[in-house]
């Protein structure tokens, strides 16, 4: 069985006293009620320690928002996977769409990344998904396809098989619109079936692949129930436990 996830990105959002209070808010849900899915969370990284602190119990998993693809040294304002492993970190995300965006970040760091991330013990969660642009030129296929080769390819069975995808369509994130269920599901069908043709369907079979398009409480269920889809990245939905529980109850039968 793949694991099930919903997993918030809280992005640059939360003065400390806010994100302490959101954290503790959402250990109280936890404890409360029955979630068919893991629940993660990551926040800043000034509030890692925090989170670790609040969810001592790893009721709750905790993630970089990034790291480095440097083991250590000289890098200035970086994050390295000894230090994510140090505090007992779950894992980071890897190649979000706005670290592609505004910091240049390719499929090539994104491999070097994953590496070191599972050679920590780290979960790496790779993320992917075509341009507005891409998707209206009919790209978004090949697109995907060279990502995921390009930045997961060089990884035995095993080590993929530890890997969560977060498919991201980038005209979707923070723009209110979001990807059919149907369209979201063609895309994931589509990345465990290039997983499938390297590694064999039984690993594929393996590879939790979450949305990361504008998840919202009301539209969580059905996208949730497509074959391919195993949860979501959320982002502004995360940022306000009412709509975050919500989204986590779309796995509720």
């Amino acid at each position: 069985m793949r694991r099930k996830i919903v997993a918030g990105n809280w992005k640059m959002n939360k003065n400390v006293i806010d994100a302490q209070q959101l954290m503790i808010q959402l250990l109280s849900y936890k404890n409360s009620n029955t979630t068919n899915c893991e629940v993660w969370i990551a926040p800043p990284s000034l509030y890692l320690m925090m989170a670790k602190d609040i969810f001592e119990k790893d009721e709750i998993g905790v993630f970089s928002q990034d790291m480095s693809e440097h083991e250590s040294g000289a890098y200035t304002g970086e994050i390295s996977a000894d230090m994510l492993e140090s505090i007992d970190a779950t894992g980071s995300l890897i190649g979000h769409s706005e670290r592609r965006q505004y910091h240049g970040e390719t499929d090539s760091h994104c491999n070097r990344k994953i590496k070191l991330a599972l050679d920590k013990g780290l979960i790496p969660v790779y993320c992917n998904g075509e341009t507005l642009e891409q998707r209206k030129a009919g790209q978004h296929f090949e697109v995907v396809k060279n990502q995921t080769e390009v930045a997961l390819f060089t990884l035995s069975a095993e080590e993929i098989k530890k890997v969560v995808i977060a498919y991201e369509p980038v005209w979707a994130i923070g723009t209110g619109e979001t990807a059919t269920p149907e369209q979201a599901q063609e895309i994931h069908a589509h990345i465990r079936s290039i997983i499938a043709a390297k590694y064999g369907q039984e690993v594929a079979d393996e590879v939790s692949i979450l949305y990361g398009g504008s998840v919202k409480p009301d539209n969580a269920k059905e996208i949730f129930s497509q074959l391919d889809i195993d949860g979501g990245l959320i982002g502004g939905a995360a940022l306000k436990l009412e709509d975050f529980s919500k989204i986590i109850e779309g796995f509720n039968s």
